[in-house]
Parts: structure tokens; sequence; C-alpha cells
């Protein structure tokens, strides 16, 4: 699987590979018939060669060492002394010539076996010798050590190289097993020389006799149907000649002389001059068909040369050829497949994302001019590069639905932004003239907890708009103070009364940023008391650095995962494109969106405390040191924004304390500010209220018509006493009072509390 899933080239490489290997198999068995070839004429020239003469003068050395121990002068016998010396000069040049380093390389490990076993008996001679010259060898124990010693040349000829050519191995099996006859019958005139020394045969030479003549004629008798006709019709000539059929004639007659007679049929004279004739003809038809049969591997030889030459030269050639065609052929198929690779990439990197961008701004796209044919040829790569043309007219042709689908649903979700955007609008308008008519506590309860749900649902609304790439409509011309602009943010938090509030300092936002800073900031805080237990604070504070302004946001839940908290991080860094399908943390994608927007870095780490604090960057162009603080120093104001009064203070719980970084409270049940409705141009610039005045508890004196909206301050028809009392009934007035002496009573209960808590903060 892994070779499958491998390069072109790699897969060319490993074909070259092979066909290198290939050639370098065929090569080798063609030059090892070669190497065979000489190795053979090696052995032939330092073994074979030196050893044949060695062999006729061991045959002669024989006969006469057999003849001199029967006649008891084996010392003294000057022929044999010659005889010896020129075995032992022969013995020398073979000795040397096959102990070389080029034998011992030629030759495989049976034939160095057999050389060390013939040198080694070799070396035996002179201490053979020396026995037969003492008398402590007798003839049987001579010819032993003799025959012995020609048997392991004979051993060492049928472990010389055998030729590859099955008939030339043959009769070269031949004139060997026709060799091996010539020696029995030296064997057999050294017999016979013994006994003509003695001048008789005792039984057991005759006997050895009978047998040696019987194994020589089965031998010739088991070789000449084996022979080559040409080596056959000499070996007929030898047995047809005078010699031979001579010497096969007294053979006879001492085969059947009997043993006590003493006179034999044959004299020495004559039985010498047929046996040493009929011995060297018939060594002459063996060496005569050696030389044939060398004759006959020339043209083998021949062949192996043009083998190797074919498979070498050659073959090497076309090996050449086919690593040049080969890395051609790559080449041009690598630079197709790179061409077509490149285009693959341009598309899906550069054209598809560009095609992708230009639709949703709503321009025109040219699919023909965005998706050109490309020219890959007439061949096999030539038609994947016309299927992928195809593929790529059209794949831009579905990005290209695929943007014009997300643009129209990006327009979908942005009308249906708007449309519930301007509902939710509507809605509040009637909360807020409902409020000012309820006059009932736990009636005007309900309406401030729906006033609160209406707010959170234009919040919903405004990240479809944001989700749909626009911005929301809400917009202010002036700056408002950081404090309200957290508190705006409460409003539109569900559980909203687990944050506490710091001190933010007089630090006020420019109006181009209140409504998406405030939309932000809700995200955040709605995520921190989401996800972290319900008995438990989320701290809200800011505070003036190098580069801006800090707001950060510390819940103290179960904590995020480092990887979760790099994920987030990134996120909100670099926000994705956004899917339909991609529904998991929507909120962090409108953040980044928003940060995004007014170069706002947010960043999530860690709590101390085992939460995550949520650490908000605005920078210095969205945020102003406000140059005129509230009146009590250090203590943000709960009424410094327009705000509706009516009967609201009746039914809150608790009012805000002054905030200090020593005793910092929040409204746990009472209902958060919401910032008034964003300016239009054409309205009138609100009056700022005056300072209000505080209660010894703590608690805002409520200022009549302070924070009326600007078109309810115009003045209204001044109505008598009379008249009002005469349109009031009973009823309402008794309704009217109740209201006042519950609000007043509860009022002085929370403050009581308050008092009682400082006291013990105090103390402890």
């Amino acid at each position: 699987m892994r070779f499958r899933n491998s390069s072109v080239r790699a897969k060319v490489t490993a074909l070259l590979v092979s066909l290198a290997l290939l050639w370098a198999f065929a090569a080798w068995v063609t030059l090892r018939d070669g190497v065979n070839l000489l190795w053979a004429a090696t052995i032939n020239s330092n073994v074979v060669e030196p050893s044949t003469p060695l062999l006729l003068e061991l045959q002669r050395e024989r006969r006469l060492t057999m003849a001199a121990l029967t006649a008891g002068s084996p010392a003294t016998d000057k022929g044999l002394r010659d005889q010896r010396a020129k075995t032992d000069a022969l013995r020398t040049e073979f000795t040397t010539s096959a102990s070389g380093d080029i034998v011992a390389f030629a030759a495989d490990d049976g034939l160095n076996q057999r050389l060390a076993e013939v040198i080694a008996h070799l070396n035996e001679l002179p201490a053979a010798r020396k026995a037969i010259d003492s008398g402590k060898t007798d003839l049987s124990e001579a010819t032993a050590r003799y025959d012995g010693v020609i048997d392991y040349l004979y051993r060492m000829y049928d472990s010389v190289a055998s030729f590859d050519d099955k008939q030339i191995a043959r009769d070269g099996r031949t004139l060997s097993e026709l060799s091996r006859s010539a020696e029995i019958l030296s064997r057999e005139d050294a017999l016979m020389a013994a006994v003509f020394t003695r001048g008789g045969f005792t039984g057991t030479e005759h006997d050895e006799f009978v047998q040696t003549v019987g194994i020589f004629r089965y031998t010739l008798a088991e070789v000449v149907g084996k022979l080559p006709p040409q080596d056959r019709a000499a070996y007929e000539a030898w047995t047809k000649s005078r010699s031979a059929m001579r010497l096969q004639a007294m053979e006879t007659q001492l085969i059947r002389h009997p043993v006590s007679v003493d006179s034999l049929p044959v004299s020495d004279t004559e039985w010498k001059a047929a046996s040493a004739a009929a011995l060297s003809g018939l060594q002459q038809v063996a060496f005569t068909g050696g030389a044939r049969l060398l004759d006959r591997t020339a043209p083998v030889a021949v062949g192996t040369i043009v083998r190797l030459v074919l498979a070498g030269g050659l073959g090497l050639l076309a090996v050449v050829a086919s690593v040049v065609l080969s890395v051609t052929t790559t080449r041009q198929l690598l630079a197709q497949l790179k061409k077509l690779r490149d285009a693959a990439h341009e598309l899906s990197d550069d054209r598809l994302p560009g095609v992708v961008e230009r639709i949703g701004r709503g321009e025109e796209v040219d699919l023909a001019r965005e998706a050109p044919a490309l020219e890959f040829g007439d061949d096999e790569i030539g038609q994947v590069g016309q299927a992928f043309n195809t593929v790529q007219h059209t794949a831009v042709s579905v990005a290209a639905e695929q943007a014009e689908l997300r643009r129209s649903i990006r327009d979908i979700l942005l009308s249906l932004a708007r449309r519930t955007q301007g509902l939710v609008h509507r809605q509040l308008t009637v909360l807020d003239v409902m409020e000012r008519r309820e006059t009932d506590p736990e009636e005007l309860k309900e309406l401030f907890r729906l006033d609160h749900l209406a707010i959170r649902m234009r919040r919903n609304a405004e990240n479809l708009i944001v989700l749909s790439g626009s911005s929301p409509a809400r917009t202010w011309r002036r700056s408002v103070p950081m404090v309200d602009v957290v508190r705006g943010a409460l409003a539109e938090v569900e559980d909203y009364t687990r944050v506490t509030l710091m001190p933010m300092r007089d630090i006020v936002l420019v109006g181009r940023a209140v409504g998406d800073v405030i939309h932000l900031l809700a995200e955040l805080i709605e995520n921190a008391v989401s996800f972290s237990p319900p008995y438990t604070d989320v701290q809200v504070s800011g505070q003036l650095v190098a580069n801006g302004y800090v707001i950060e946001i510390e819940d103290r839940g179960l904590g995020m995962k480092p990887e979760d908290l790099d994920a987030a991080n990134e996120r909100i860094a670099d926000p994705p494109e956004f899917r339909i399908s991609g529904t998991a943390r929507l909120g962090l994608y409108v953040v980044s969106r928003l940060a995004e927007r007014h170069g706002i870095q947010v960043v999530l780490k860690a709590s101390p405390y085992g939460g995550t604090t949520v650490v908000v960057l605005l920078p210095q162009e969205l945020v102003e040191v406000d140059e005129t603080p509230d009146p009590v120093e250090h203590e943000p104001q709960v009424t410094s924004l327009p705000r509706r009064t009516t009967t609201a203070t009746a039914v809150r719980p608790a009012a805000v304390r002054p905030a200090t970084r020593e005793n910092v409270r929040t409204l746990k049940s009472a209902r958060p500010m919401r910032l008034p409705e964003p300016e239009e141009p054409e309205q009138e610039t609100p009056v700022t209220p005056a300072a209000p005045e505080f209660t010894p508890g703590g608690l805002p004196l409520r200022v009549p018509q302070a924070n009326l909206a600007p078109a309810l301050r115009e003045e209204a028809p001044a109505v008598t006493p009379e008249e009002d009392d005469d349109e009031r009934s009973p009823e309402e007035i008794r309704a009217m009072m109740g209201s006042l002496q519950s609000g007043t009573r509860l009022g002085r209960t929370e403050a009581a509390k308050l008092i009682g808590d400082d006291q013990s903060g105090g103390d402890t």
C-alpha cells in the first residue's frame, strides 16, 4: 500500500532500479560463464598441464621401483635414481604452480581440497623412498604408496571445473575414464616387471595379474561405447595395432600359464616392448581426445563471449536508453501534473474565494473568464486536464451559486432582524406608555419584566444583524459614561442580579461605539452568568490603562481547558466566515465581529478563582476622560442619563448606594438601568438633570420631572385643584396613597438593612 501511494518519481525510479538489477543479473549469469572459462583455462594451465607429465613419470618410477625391490637392490639401482630425479623435478614444478594464489582464487572448495591432498601425498614420496631403499617396505606396500598418489591425481581431475555444455562435459568424463584404463595397464606392466625380475609368478601375483587384466579389459569395453566418433575411430585403430594385439595375446598366455611352472611363456623383452607401445598408444588416444575436446570448447567460449557482449554491452545500452527515456518522460509527466496541480491550487486558493468574495460584495462574475479552459494536450494527461476543466467550471459555478445563496440568506436574516427590531422597538414604546400609566406596584413589576425581556429580544435581533454582516441601527451621537454603558449591558442580561459592578471611574465612551460595546459586554456577561453556578457572583470592573480602557468580567465557575481558551481566543481574534451549519458558539462569533469593527481586543484567560476572566481592551480613540465628574467623588450616578420616573421608585426593592472600593454593592433584585433609545438628528438635546440629593440611608431623592422624555418636557396646561379633585374618584385616590405608603415602607426597610450591613462590615 505504501508503494501504491508513493509519488510518480519514486515509482519510475523503482522501475529503473528493477531494470538495472535485471540487467545486472543477466550480465552476471553470462559473465559467470566467461569467468568459468577463465578459471577453467587457469586450472588447465596451472594444474592439469603440469600434472600430466608428473603422472607419466610416477608410473615409470613405480615400475622401476617394483623391479628393483624384487631384485633386492633399490638403493643401488642407477636407473631408479635417475627416474626419481625426473619425478622430483616435475613434482616441484607442479607444487609451485598449483600452490599459487591465482589457482586458489580460481578453484572451488572441492578442487582446493583435492589439490591439498595431492600435494600432501607428493610430499610423502621422499619418506616412502627411504623406506623402500632401507628394505622396511615390501612390494605390496610400495605399490600401494605409488597407487595412492596417482589415485589422488585422478580425483583431482574429477574436481576440475566442468563445462556447462552437457555433451562436452560427458565426453570429458569419458576421456577421463579412458585415461584411468591406461593407468590400470600401467599397473599391470609394473606388476609384470616384478614378475620378470623374479622369473615367475607367485600365487598372489598371478591372481592379482588376472584381476588387473580383467579390470583393464572391462573398463575399455565400457569406455568404447561412450567415446565420440573421432575418438572411437582412434581407439579402434589402437586396438587393431600390432602392439595392442600382441599385448592381448601375451596377457592370455600369462593368464593360462600354470603357477607351478617356473618358466614364463613370454620373455621380458617381448612384454616390455609390447606393453610400452600399447600403453603409449592408449595414452596418446586419450591425450588426442582431450585436445579435440578443447578445440570443441572454443565455440562455447565464443558463444559465452558473444552473450557477455550482448548482455553486458547491448543490455547496458538498453538500460541507459531506458533510463534516459524514463527520465525524459517522467519530467514531461511531472511538468504536466505540476501544471494541473498549480491550476487546482489556484482554483481552490485564489479564484474560488475571490469569486465568492466578489459575489458577496454584489459584483457580477463572468464564469468563462474566471474558469478559463487549460490546454494539456491530447494524451492521457490531457484527458485528465479536460476533466479538470469541467470540474473547474462546475466548481466555480457551484461556488457562485453558493455565494449567491449565502448572500440571499444574509439578506433574509437582515430583513427578519430589521422587522423584529422594529417590532421590539414598538413594543418598548408601548411598555413605556403602560409603565407611566400603571400605579399598581405588582403590575408595574411585571411590566418591568416584560421590558427586560423585550430588551433581550432586541439584542437577539441585533445578533442576526451582526451575523448578516450589517450594523445595528442604534447609534449615539454623544458620549456616554462608561458606568451607564455597563449598566445598559446588564439590562440585556437575564440574571443581572448576580452581577457585581465595581467602580468604573469618570470615563465616557464615544457615541459611535456605545451600541456595539453594550452588545459586546452583554454577550460576555451573559456567558459568564450562564456558565457559572447560580450561587456565585460575576464581577465587572474597569480601569484606565496606557493603551485605552480595560473592562474585566470575571466569573467563578468551572473554567475552561487551556486548549479551549486558546481556541476561543483564536476564534475571537480571527473570526471565520459565518456558515449556516456552524451554530455552535454564535455569541463568540458576534463578539469577534463587534470587536473587529472597532478594534477592540477581547482575551479570555483563567481566573485565580477557578473560573474565566474576560479582558476587554477599548482603544484610546473610543474612550475619553469625563471633564464634568459627578458631585460625589468616585461615585457613579444612577440618574446620570434620562430615565423614566413615574412610580418606578415605588416598586424598586433597593436603590444603588454610593460605590467605593471599600464597600461595593449591587442591586440584587432591582431592575437594571436601560439606556434611552438612540437620539435622532431632529430630536432636541435632553436637558441634563441637576445632581440629585441623597437621604441619610444613601437613597437618592426623587426629583419631579427630572427624567422625563424630551417630548414630555413641554409645560402641561394648569389644572386647578378643584378640577383635579373632581376628575379623580375615591378609589383612584385610595390606590395612589396605598402605593405611596407601600413604597415608603419598603424603601425604609431596605435602607435600614443597608445601614446594618455597613455597620457590621465596619466592625469586621
